[in-house]
Formats: C-alpha cells, sequence, structure tokens
C-alpha cells in the first residue's frame, strides 16, 4: 500500500532541448507550483565532492547517472526545500522536471509523488532539439552540451531509457504538446492543461 504522504506531482515531460526547463522556470513563478528540475540539481553538486564526480563522470558521455544516486539527490533537495520552507506539500504541487528517467526510477518514486498530470512536450525532429541544445551549451555555459556527439548520444539514451517511461502511468494523465511551438505559445497550452486538472 503507498502512503498516504505522497507529494502531489506534474511531471513535466519530453526529450532534451524540448524546453522542460524554460516553462518550468516560468511555472515557479506561479503562487502553488514549485519547480525541481533534477539537471540543475545534479549540476550544483561540487564537482570535487564523491557525488560530483560521479555526476561529471556520467554526463560527459552523455549518460544517465545510476538510479539510486539520482533519487537520493532528489530526496534529499525536496526534504531541504520543506525543511527551509520553500515547499509546502500540504498546498504546492511538485513540478518535477528530468525524473523519473526511466522505468526502474518511475516505479521506485511511485512511494514518493502522486502524479496527477504530465506535461508531455514533443518534437519530433531531433535536429531541432540538437541546434537547440548547442546554442543553450553557449548561452548557459552546460559543459554536457557543447559536444554534439554527447548531445546526439543524450537524445539516444532518451529515447531508449526515458520515452518508455510514459508506459508507466494512464494515457489520461498525459497531455501533449508541440514543444516547436513559441514558449509563449507553449505556456498557454500547458495553463489551459492545467485548469482542466486543478479545476
Amino acid at each position: 500500500m503507498l502512503p498516504a504522504t505522497r507529494y502531489r506531482t506534474i511531471l513535466i515531460f519530453g526529450a532534451p532541448g524540448t524546453g522542460k526547463g524554460t516553462q518550468g522556470k516560468i511555472l515557479n513563478q506561479i503562487p502553488g507550483f514549485v519547480h525541481v528540475a533534477c539537471g540543475e540539481v545534479l549540476r550544483s553538486l561540487d564537482l570535487h565532492s564523491r557525488l560530483g564526480k560521479v555526476f561529471l563522470e556520467y554526463s560527459s558521455k552523455g549518460e544517465f547517472v545510476p538510479d539510486d544516486i539520482a533519487i537520493q539527490l532528489w530526496r534529499d533537495y525536496i526534504d531541504d526545500l520543506v525543511q527551509e520552507k520553500r515547499f509546502q506539500p500540504e498546498i504546492d504541487y511538485l513540478l518535477l522536471d528530468g525524473i523519473p528517467r526511466n522505468l526502474p526510477q518511475a516505479r521506485a518514486m511511485d512511494c514518493h509523488i502522486d502524479v496527477r498530470q504530465i506535461i508531455y512536450l514533443r518534437c519530433q525532429d531531433p535536429e531541432v532539439l540538437v541546434k537547440r541544445m548547442k546554442s543553450r551549451a553557449h548561452r548557459e555555459k552546460r559543459f554536457d552540451d557543447v559536444n554534439e556527439q554527447v548531445i546526439r548520444h543524450r537524445l539516444e539514451e532518451y529515447e531508449s531509457q526515458t520515452a518508455p517511461t510514459l508506459s508507466h502511468y494512464p494515457p489520461d494523465l498525459i497531455q501533449e504538446i508541440d514543444a516547436t511551438d513559441t514558449p509563449v505559445g507553449v505556456l498557454s497550452e500547458i495553463t489551459n492543461a492545467f485548469r482542466r486538472v486543478l479545476s
């Protein structure tokens, strides 16, 4: 039986470069929503620490960090947010971006999160995503997006490991949105989807 204290959660789902982080940062400004991007949690690690070195080892090759490490870091980060009153589970929705990344993570996180909706940002042209990520690498100084070979490997990892994660959730929770629309257009579609679930 699942515990009653699971966090009410909306997943922001999609391949690297589809704009999950961009939309999450905007939505984070709306009272009642707290955005947590797993990638940012990992990139904030001290790269000289044990976990930081593990993250660097995997991310530099475009690979995911091991599930147990990703989930433990996520749990620690959420605990800190709760203690600091930046996330109040009784009134806030958690917007998760970048986790769960695969089916084992999704199953392991069922005891922590109550997924109410999945915003699936979809782009069917990988070349659009490659271009976006290369641009982002220079703009945000993200070393994990500099090498095009690494970018393409990340997209392959997404298709083989992350995309199947959607099958873990009921189809009626999934709201598919065209990620190639303008950021404002995507935001409008997301907020419309929220109205249907939260009303």
